[in-house]
């Protein structure tokens, strides 16, 4: 049956259309509806490859029905914080939020309003970008730099390769003899519709697969043939110690080394141990990461000798202090064992499929979509100290870090920062929660230096509760949108039913403000206009498009990035100043950084094993991701908080050890917050590690205390030198309550 709109006696429609969700899937969802209703969500059943959803798409409908979703534009009528709201109109709330970016950009300067975002939603339209077109063209806004998720990977991509354009479709999988998932969990965060399907058919075919991870996850319980736990911030060692194990018994690939990269006899050197004195060797790294050293060489032997293999370095060893370097040393890994370039090989981008093709997979890049123009607050900006050319908008001082935006709200000029934050404009992230060291946020929401917050939001999220004014927008459901997602595919979001209460999209929203604020050229277009002109550059026929539901794109072959640079370097080089892999990055080396080294190094990082903090916080903390949630989404959906608890994962030695039994409750604490939840004790986490899931919401109870386990309670806002997160580095200790 084709994947369209399906006409059933009764009255029902069955209305195919494309998950946006923030986890990258863009899966297929065939909604049910009968008088305007969704009556129930079911799953592509389609041609293959099949786009089938995971439990949160099927779920969507608790979403949009939840009788919790804002319906109505609201007014803050008490304190900051206390959640306190009236109702008022839509007319009100756009003056307001308009009137408070005329007076403050007279009063302090565009600079002075902070526009910050995060995907969402992962549409083409209905996105921050939408907003910030509109600033842009009002007079300008302060914005951010530092993607959350990949901020490491990308450091390293642009370092060593040049770009970031190094995605293998994940039919790739299929071809590979050995698979290392290294810190990837693609069985719950689904990490492209399909890719986990493809591992499974690589694993039916003989390939082994092997993760390395402090947490024996699901993938590993469902693919993996050996797991190799590591304490988390310790891979680059661990990637070290196989590197010298290769280069000891000369095991890598010297031709490949020879001809594509750039200055691997520095970094051998370092390996060796003659920089420092200190060979990086697998007895070296084994009190380290806590892998033992015959371990290490066992798998470094396998992957040296094994082609081709795949080497997929997951994001989440990258949002630790030192990211970057693990990053970068899983592609030297990848480049010794002349695994780039070619069919079952690898990159080192975990990300399936992405920027690989641009006019299938990314067309509104080429097809002219709501983009920003020029921000006149970054017009003549410089560069960043230690930014990478390549980084383009993202490089320019004028910006604010990310995971800094609490500290420049509370420091603004003083603390060198662009300007003094005066108004802040959320769009699209529940941004108090999902950002480290909350208690700071807190303090920054709450300050006097913080004349105005308006936030765009489904829910009264933690975030939404310091809000001046909320603006309720709806969900992929009552809007039409393109999907990109990571996948060979397109997906048609085709609007299902009206939208609930008064809400509106964002593309509804930023036009009707922009005459308030003064801008009269922000569209003329249509929604449907943009959507068909955006998708132009990969769908024919957008009327049948639209009508399936899904454009799948079929390739006769996998498509390997640099395959081009490796079969013909001399007419394709790499965007590098060598033209070459650059394991020792030129760029990297005239920044004369030794937080920055220009080849990968260990180095060891804050709240790591020999900090002393150590004393008083034993355990080391991750915030892995839930299958529950996408981020902070559907965490107060009530059938799926049924499924999973929120709770703390502790090794049984270490449970144990404080007297913790499975169930109980526990306090998790460290100097920036803390928290009370359930205890999961397992043997599925390494001792020393404790785990709490991330994106639960912040619910304090009388104390401050929070009782619904948000992970950046305990996180700390600090970016590591090349602007990873520190999500994955933080010390905490556990008590029984």
């Amino acid at each position: 049956m084709a994947l369209e709109s399906v006409n059933r006696s009764g009255g029902e429609e069955v209305i195919t259309t494309g998950c946006s969700s923030h986890c990258g899937g863009a899966c297929l969802l065939k909604v049910h509806v009968k008088d305007g209703v969704i009556t129930r969500i079911e799953t592509d059943d389609g041609e293959t490859p099949q786009l089938r959803a995971c439990l949160r798409g099927r779920a969507y409908r608790q979403r949009v029905y939840a009788p919790s979703r804002l319906k109505h534009p609201l007014k803050r009528s008490g304190e900051r914080g206390e959640g306190r709201f009236k109702e008022i109109s839509w007319d009100e709330a756009l003056d307001t939020i308009a009137n408070e970016y005329k007076r403050i950009k007279k009063d302090y300067g565009p600079a002075s309003v902070l526009y910050t975002a995060s995907v969402g939603d992962m549409g083409v339209l209905h996105t921050p970008k939408a907003g910030h077109r509109l600033f842009c063209l009002a007079g300008g806004c302060t914005s951010t730099w530092g993607w959350a998720s990949f901020e490491a990977k990308t450091y390293a991509l642009l370092a060593t390769y040049g770009t970031v354009e190094s995605r293998y479709t994940h039919d790739n999988f299929l071809h590979s003899k050995l698979i290392i998932l290294w810190g990837i969990n693609p069985t719950t965060t689904i990490f492209g519709c399909g890719t986990n399907l493809k591992l499974m058919q690589a694993k039916e075919s003989g390939t082994r697969i092997i993760c390395v991870d402090p947490r024996y996850t699901e993938t590993a319980a469902v693919l993996a043939h050996q797991w190799i736990p590591i304490r988390p911030g310790t891979d680059t060692a661990m990637m070290l110690a196989m590197a010298y194990v290769m280069i000891r018994e000369n095991i890598y690939d010297q031709g490949f080394i020879d001809k594509y990269t750039y200055g691997f006899d520095t970094f051998r050197d370092y390996v060796l141990g003659k920089e420092d004195g200190i060979a990086k060797s697998p007895d070296w790294a084994e009190p380290i990461t806590g892998v033992p050293s015959s371990t290490i060489v066992q798998l470094a032997r396998e992957y040296a000798t094994t082609k081709p293999a795949a080497l997929v370095c997951g994001i989440s060893p990258g949002r630790s202090a030192m990211g970057e370097q693990y990053h970068r040393a899983g592609i030297t890994l990848i480049a010794m064992t002349g695994n780039i370039g070619i069919l079952g090989g690898s990159t080192g981008d975990a990300n399936p499929e992405g920027d690989i093709n641009q006019k299938y997979l990314y067309p509104w890049k080429l097809g002219g979509g709501m983009r920003s123009g020029k921000n006149p607050v970054e017009i003549g900006t410089s560069v960043r100290k230690y930014a990478l050319a390549a980084a383009g908008g993202d490089a320019l001082d004028s910006r604010v870090h990310t995971s800094l935006v609490w500290d420049a709200i509370l420091k603004g000029k003083a603390g060198g920062y662009p300007a003094d934050i005066k108004m802040l404009f959320i769009v699209n992230t529940n941004r108090l929660n999902q950002y480290p060291n909350l208690r700071k946020g807190i303090k920054a929401l709450k300050s006097d230096n913080l004349e105005f917050v308006a936030v765009l939001e489904q829910f009264m999220t933690p975030a939404a509760k310091f809000a001046d004014i909320i603006l309720p927008t709806n969900t992929f459901m009552e809007r039409n949108e393109v999907t990109g997602g990571m996948g060979p595919h397109l997906a048609y979001g085709r609007r299902i039913i009206d939208s609930i209460g008064e809400s509106k999209s964002h593309f509804q929203i930023f036009s009707e403000l922009a005459p308030r604020m003064g801008v009269t050229d922000y569209t003329d277009k249509t929604e449907e206009e943009w959507l068909e002109q955006i998708a132009a550059p990969a769908v024919a026929d957008f009327n049948t498009f639209k009508r399936k539901g899904v454009h799948k794109i079929q390739f006769s072959e996998p498509l390997i990035p640099f395959k081009k640079q490796i079969e013909d370097p001399g007419n394709n080089p790499f965007p590098t100043p060598s033209g070459k892999i650059e394991i020792y990055s030129q760029e990297l080396a005239k920044m004369n950084n030794p937080m920055i080294p220009p080849i990968p190094k260990f180095m060891e990082s804050w709240e790591g094993l020999n900090d002393p903090l150590k004393e008083e916080y034993p355990l080391q903390l991750i915030t892995s991701k839930l299958s529950r949630r996408a981020h902070t989404q559907f965490d107060n959906i009530t059938w799926l908080r049924e499924l999973i608890p929120q709770t703390v994962c502790i090794n049984t030695t270490d449970a144990q050890a404080r007297g913790i039994e499975n169930g109980s409750l526990v306090r998790v604490f460290n100097d920036r917050g803390e928290m009370i939840i359930p205890a999961t004790v397992t043997e599925r986490i390494m001792p020393g590690v404790v785990n709490v899931y991330q994106g639960a919401w912040f619910d304090p109870d009388k104390n401050g205390v929070d009782r619904g386990g948000c992970a950046n309670v305990l996180t700390k806002d600090e970016p590591s030198p090349g602007g990873a997160f520190p999500s994955n580095t933080a010390l905490v200790q556990v008590e029984k309550v």
